[in-house]
């Protein structure tokens, strides 16, 4: 079934001072949802059970992960396999990114 998700993508600032994470859905091969960081606040995530893709919608950052260290701003896709330790960092303007996990995240 297909599906439309209105606002993914779009940056949607958190009611604390943790950057924002929501699910927009879920098949059974994959999720997809919105992660946004508002300017100078610190990314806090841990490396997720998943492979994950990111597509900067929204702001600039420096992404950091194995083998990769670069400023990164809208259109940037970024695959990050299961396991791998990785974050957004020098966050100078409100920041989001659509994220897919494949297989769902499992912890959403």
């Amino acid at each position: 079934m297909a599906r439309i998700y209105p606002g993914a993508g779009r940056y949607d600032p958190a009611a604390t001072d943790t950057p924002h994470w929501i699910e927009h859905g879920r098949s059974d091969h994959l999720s997809v949802g919105t992660y946004s960081i508002a300017a100078g606040q610190l990314d806090t995530q841990v490396p997720h059970h998943e492979d994950e893709i990111y597509v900067v919608m929204k702001g600039r950052a420096r992404f950091t992960g194995p083998g990769v260290d670069d400023e990164v701003g809208p259109g940037a896709t970024i695959f990050v396999a299961a396991g791998e330790e990785h974050r957004f960092l020098d966050i100078a303007a409100d920041f989001s990114c659509l994220v897919i996990f494949a297989p769902p995240e499992s912890d959403p």
